[in-house]
């Protein structure tokens, strides 16, 4: 039931990663849920760019600490280190981007708000398929660009990490819904 799934969505984090490959055919499937979402104007604004390979992920890694290190006034050691392994620990990264409307017909929020919906739908769909995920948007995806063949208008809005997993993960509470609701 969907409920279900949305209650048992978790973050799954590179680290708790095993080595278990992820079939291209099984990825295809998670990118065609997020073509599902929904999206004002039918403007489709989700993009995306799957890295898989171990030099794209290395690559993807070494770019990321070493845009760190040159753009922060006191980098730390275990950041840049996290940020050079995240992807390599990964079966999968995909870049989550978005395509501005060159009409600029809907608000930008609005097209943000769809690329969100196209990757809960695939968290969704890893959640179902017993595959780890957990998108991350740290502050260097402003300068993807730079690793990145973007389009005009396009703007890379973080990375979803996936992977399988071993072991069960930990029970998330959420508090009552009655205190975040005003009935009018």
């Amino acid at each position: 039931m969907i409920f279900d799934l949305i209650k048992e969505r978790r973050s799954v984090f590179p680290a708790q990663y095993n080595d278990r490959p992820i079939a291209k055919d099984v990825i295809e499937k998670i990118l065609e849920a997020a073509n599902w979402a929904p999206n004002h104007n039918n403007t489709e604004p989700w993009r995306f760019k799957v890295l898989q390979s171990v030099a794209s992920k290395t690559a993807l890694g070494d770019f990321l600490a070493k845009t760190y290190k040159e753009k922060t006034a006191k980098p730390k050691e275990f950041k840049y280190k996290k940020l050079k392994t995240m992807a390599s620990k990964s079966a999968v990264v995909i870049a989550i981007c978005m395509q501005r409307d060159a009409k600029e017909s809907i608000p930008e929020w609005e097209e943000i708000a769809a690329v969100a919906m196209a990757v809960q739908n695939m968290w969704l769909c890893c959640t179902e398929m017993e595959i780890g995920a957990y998108w991350s948007s740290p502050g260097l995806i402003k300068f993807m660009n730079a690793f990145f063949d973007l389009n005009e208008g396009e703007k890379c809005l973080g990375f979803f990490y996936m992977g399988y997993y071993d072991g069960e993960l930990p029970e998330v509470t959420r508090g009552p819904i009655a205190d975040k609701v005003v009935w009018m």
